[in-house]
């Protein structure tokens, strides 16, 4: 069985939207990312830190989807990363009203011995120097490494961030900061600009308006799928990542074609995220759903058309 490597926070978060408010629930890139991955027939492992105050029920969630926890530390007497937002009405925008770095301030990622192998490589959004540090630690080259990352790093790794972007094959952000990074406002140009940082592949996630996939003068759009509603959209992009790298570890081949697949299945299981607050809609997911929201979404994309000789 393949393996996918996953490195990000598994943290506590409180979210307000219009349709409520949470008191302190599961979250973290890394949580969401390897319960979406854990759809697919992969081996997969997190990487990660948290306190002794983070519920070993949690842990055992993680542990029921196949995902493996001995990259997790706890630290004795420490506090779980904690983040607490308020999104406005239209939901695309929001407030961070705390966050606390508690044990992440000083995390050292440590990669198990048997992913130092791992076939795919999903660096979550962390500090630079912490992804750079997981790709040290590997023994050998994976035949993909994709990576996460947003403008707080932009403002202040900015160095750090292009010199791990050297490294890795395909860079997921949003539209904000793939032209921030690049300085064009085109999304095209702004993919050719960062791909000349370094990845093959770039990915700039539109929220509710989908996902575009740039790959070597090859472009894919995938629409999102519309919703009657929306409770939260936290976690739906890291949701979207690991759908998308959840996929290409099970591939034989990350071809243009294999990766417009995997940017399907990443917005098909980032659609059932917004559903509930937290990683409530992901631990409820079954087969089914999954498969019956993919017709949906085949039905939403796809028609016949003749063109003119």
């Amino acid at each position: 069985m393949n393996k996918l490597l996953i490195v990000g926070t598994v943290a506590f978060d409180e979210i307000e939207t219009p349709s409520g408010k949470t008191d302190k629930v599961l979250g973290g890139a890394a949580t969401y990312i390897g319960l979406s991955a854990s759809h697919f027939n992969v081996k997969s492992a997190i990487v990660s830190v948290v306190g002794d105050d983070f519920p070993q029920a949690y842990i055992d969630l993680l542990k029921d989807r196949n995902i493996e926890t001995n990259g997790i530390e706890v630290v004795q007497g420490g506090k779980t990363f904690f983040w607490s937002g308020r999104y406005h009405t239209d939901l695309n925008s929001r407030d961070t009203l705390d966050t606390q770095l508690n044990v992440l301030a000083d995390f050292s990622p440590v990669v198990p011995d048997n992913f130092k192998d791992a076939n795919v490589v999903m660096l979550g959004n962390l500090h630079p120097n912490i992804q750079m540090s997981v790709l040290d630690q590997l023994e050998k080259q994976p035949k993909l490494v994709v990576l996460d990352t947003m403008n707080f790093w932009m403002n202040c790794a900015l160095d750090e961030l292009k010199q791990v972007l050297k490294r890795v094959d395909v860079i997921t952000i949003n539209d904000e900061e793939a032209r921030q990074l690049s300085g064009e406002y085109s999304l095209v140009k702004a993919a050719e600009v960062i791909h000349e940082m370094g990845p093959t592949h770039v990915v700039i996630k539109k929220g509710e308006h989908g996902a575009l996939l740039f790959s070597s003068g090859n472009m894919f759009y995938a629409p999102a799928l519309p919703l009657k509603e929306v409770f939260d959209p936290t976690g739906a992009g890291d949701t979207f990542a690991g759908g998308f790298a959840g996929y290409l570890t099970q591939s034989d081949s990350i071809s243009f074609c294999e990766m417009k697949k995997a940017i399907i299945y990443g917005s098909n299981l980032a659609s059932f995220c917004v559903e509930k607050f937290g990683t409530a809609r992901m631990e409820q997911l079954n087969v089914q759903e999954v498969q019956s929201r993919l017709q949906q979404f085949k039905q939403l994309t796809q028609f016949d058309i003749e063109l003119a000789q």
